[in-house]
Order: C-alpha cells, then sequence, then structure tokens
C-alpha cells in the first residue's frame, strides 16, 4: 500500500468503540458514492477517471507541452482556485518550490489570474520581458473575473511582442468541450484547446488536462502520476476501515469533529508542500463547508511554524487536530557533519541525515502535542515521486467526498462562492445586475 495512516497519536480522543460504531457510516458513504445516487452525482467523472481518461487527448497535452518546451523560456498559466492550485501543487512538490529559480531545461511557470493584485501582475509581465513565452488559460466559462482579466493582460502583451499569427501558435486553452465564450474564442482564433470535463468539477480536475499540461511542460511524468491514482483507485475500494486507509482518514476527521475539534491543520516538514496545502484546503474547505457544517482546514509547514504557532497547538483553545504528511525516504543524504570544536554543541547530530532530524522533530511535535491535549493523525507517503503524487491527489478527493457524504452534504457544489461574485458582478457594473447593484449600495450606505 502506497500511503499509511497511523492514529496512535489520537489516544484519548477515539478509542475501539468509536471506531466500530462509524464504521456503519462509513459503508453508507461509500455506497452512496460508488452507486453514483448521491448529491452532485454528475460530477463524479474523477472517480474512475484513472483508468479511463481520454487517451488521445492525453497524447495531445504530451506533444503540446513537448512545443512549449522546444520553443518557450516561460509559461504562463492563467487561473483561479481548482484551475491552477493542482498544477502548482504538483509543480512544486515534484521539482521544488525554487523551481523558477534553479538551472533547468524546462521553461519558468508563472501562475496567475488567481488575484486581482495590480502589483503581481506587473511584476510577472515584468519578469516575462525578453523572454519567449506561451499561455495556457484555464477556465470553464471563461468569464470568471481573475483569469479573465489576467489572460487580457497577457494576451495582448503576448500579441504585441510576436504578433497575432505566432501568438495563435502559443496560445492553449483549456476550457468547456463545446460551450463558453472561452471556448468560441479558441475556436474562432485557432488556439489548440483541451477539456475541462463537465462530470468533473474545478477542484477534483488536477489529473486532466488541467493539471497536466502545466506539470508536462515542467517535466513531470505524467504518466506516471496517473498510474499512482490508478493503484490509488483499486487499493482504496473497499469499505472496510482497517484495510482502507483513506476511509480511515475520513472517518477519523469525523469522529475529531464529533469531540469538538472543529480545525484541521495540514503539517509537513516540507517546505516543498506549501502548495500541496493550498490545493487541499480548497479541496475540503469548498465540499465541506456548507449548511453550518465542515471543519475549518487550514495548513502549517514544521519547524518552520512550530516556532510561530507551536506554542498554540499545544496549549491554546483546543479546537484543532493536526494531519501530518510526512515522507519515508529522503530526497538526498545531505547530513550533519562532525566539528571538533563543537562551537554549537551539535555534534550529538554527527552522521545523520537533515531527512532524519526532520522526520524526528516532527514525530516529536505529534508527541508533545498529544501531550497537551491536541490530537494527530499522521499519514507516511514513500518518496515525494510522481506515482506517489498521483495516489496522494486521488487518496485526498476520495476522503472528502466520503466525508462530505458522511455529514449529508452535496460535495460538488459551491453556493457560497457563487453569492460573492454575483455581488461582485454587479458592484462591478455587469449588465443584467442593476437591481442587486442599486440595493447592494444601499446596504454599503
Amino acid at each position: 500500500m502506497a500511503i499509511s495512516l497511523e492514529t496512535q497519536y489520537t489516544k484519548g480522543f477515539i478509542d475501539a468503540e468509536d471506531w466500530e460504531n462509524i464504521q456503519p457510516r462509513v459503508t453508507e458513504a461509500h455506497e452512496i458514492l460508488h452507486s453514483r445516487r448521491g448529491a452532485g452525482n454528475e460530477f463524479l467523472g474523477w472517480l474512475s477517471l484513472p483508468t479511463d481518461y481520454d487517451r488521445h487527448e492525453f497524447e495531445r497535452i504530451r506533444a503540446a507541452a513537448q512545443r512549449i518546451r522546444e520553443t518557450s523560456d516561460a509559461l504562463i498559466v492563467i487561473g483561479i482556485g481548482g484551475s491552477y492550485l493542482g498544477a502548482r501543487a504538483a509543480v512544486e512538490f515534484l521539482k521544488t518550490s525554487f523551481y523558477n529559480s534553479i538551472e533547468k531545461t524546462t521553461p519558468d511557470i508563472y501562475f496567475v489570474g488567481n488575484s486581482l493584485s495590480a502589483f503581481d501582475i506587473q511584476e510577472t509581465l515584468r519578469l516575462c520581458s525578453g523572454k519567449r513565452i506561451s499561455i495556457n488559460v484555464i477556465s470553464k466559462s471563461g468569464t470568471t473575473v481573475e483569469p479573465g482579466i489576467a489572460f487580457r493582460i497577457f494576451r495582448d502583451h503576448l500579441i504585441r511582442m510576436v504578433g497575432p499569427e505566432e501568438a495563435r501558435k502559443r496560445i492553449y486553452v483549456t476550457a468547456d468541450r463545446s460551450k463558453g465564450v472561452l471556448k468560441a474564442l479558441a475556436d474562432r482564433e485557432g488556439y489548440e484547446s483541451f477539456v475541462v470535463p463537465n462530470n468533473i468539477g474545478g477542484r477534483f480536475s488536477v489529473l486532466t488536462a488541467v493539471g497536466l499540461l502545466p506539470i508536462a511542460v515542467a517535466g513531470g511524468d505524467i504518466d506516471a502520476i496517473m498510474a499512482g491514482a490508478a493503484t490509488a483507485m483499486e487499493e482504496l475500494h473497499t469499505p472496510y476501515l482497517f484495510q482502507n486507509p483513506c476511509y480511515r482518514y475520513a472517518a477519523s476527521r469525523h469522529l475529531l469533529m464529533q469531540k469538538g475539534r472543529s480545525v484541521e491543520l495540514l503539517v509537513s516538514g516540507e517546505p516543498r508542500c506549501v502548495q500541496l496545502g493550498e490545493w487541499w484546503k480548497q479541496l475540503f474547505a469548498e465540499s465541506e463547508g456548507k449548511n453550518g457544517k465542515g471543519l475549518f482546514p487550514t495548513t502549517a509547514i514544521f519547524t518552520t511554524d512550530l516556532h510561530s504557532i507551536g506554542q498554540f497547538i499545544q496549549q491554546g483553545t483546543p479546537l484543532l487536530f493536526e494531519t501530518a504528511v510526512m515522507f519515508d525516504r529522503p530526497a538526498n543524504l545531505l547530513g550533519v557533519e562532525f566539528a571538533a570544536d563543537n562551537f554549537d554543541s551539535l555534534n550529538y547530530l554527527s552522521g545523520k541525515t537533515i531527512h532524519d532530524v526532520n522526520r524526528i522533530a516532527l514525530l516529536s511535535a505529534l508527541l508533545s502535542h498529544m501531550d497537551g491535549g491536541t490530537p494527530s493523525l499522521l499519514l507516511t507517503v514513500p518518496a515525494a515521486t510522481e506515482d506517489h503524487l498521483g495516489y496522494l491527489f486521488y487518496f485526498f478527493e476520495k476522503a472528502c467526498a466520503i466525508s462530505a457524504y458522511m455529514l449529508g452534504i452535496n460535495p460538488f457544489n459551491q453556493p457560497g462562492v457563487e453569492g460573492y461574485k454575483r455581488n461582485m458582478f454587479a458592484l462591478l457594473g455587469r449588465p443584467g445586475f442593476e437591481a442587486r447593484r442599486r440595493d447592494l449600495e444601499r446596504r454599503m450606505r
């Protein structure tokens, strides 16, 4: 089994009777999911995606990535939420958080259209100065404000730099298969386009062209990612808790929430997991945070954040639990060397790898936090490689769906997000929202 879940750090919070009592609810959620009769069942394409993905489009993704690598110094990925988080998580997880700064044979990758910061857009334009760029714009509708503004700006920049004919060869669109303004633009201008499947929501789309094209441009092995997800799909199918770490994770979250924990803190000892945490936050927050229910997901990197929020985790308001992601195999064998004068009194560490020290620091924190009254779950991943990342993506997606169905909510909609968008459209003067604008302006006064 590629990923293991250890629950010994929940001692005093979850006992054998809890596991026995929650098994029927897990089995029910499993049956709802796999019978495809639950709320939002029209968005279950991700469930079998690792084995039934479009092979022809997959080869087009691979070919487009090769062209981008050969002709570009930088790829501009334009999208927000699920349209960029998975790709960015994968690039930093597989390569490094310093990806754009290191010497490499693949293009830099800049993610824009995920905020409305004029400063960030201008700085990214500055970074692109003198570089050959390609653009991958990702949006199902093409009318989302943040990526829409960014696409206008970077498309105009590209046309000024290379002319309209060459720009057509350097713009790649990932959108709805047949409708929407972005798809219509791609058809009219001749941009190569890829599909955001209608039966897969944005936050579950990392294993489609949404995530795979940028990952492949960065040199990630997308075949291995899909193979890892396929292994997860096979191994995580049984409804029995102690044969399925994914379901045991979902059940643990539910049990800890029942015992008064309202915040889940995803932690890792690896900064390369920062963006993975951002992807995980959207996945769970947007899927579960409805009808006054759901855990609040947040993240931390240890040991960095132990020196800022560690005190609160151990002895603050008892509202959270931790889920720690730890890696078995080191990325390298960098170690601590012996110092003849032992100037820092650290010779007791000599001969140990930094990975070993990091691992012990993480486990020490979990033990300390448990002693202070904060329970923890420990997910162990063999290594930060493509196959294990594909497994991890699928693991969290399925755990999220099971968790939501256990709560009795639809995992695949986001009505609150749509509310903010409607208000923004109205206040910005979008046609058709005049009455709402008058009401909002009255309330703001």
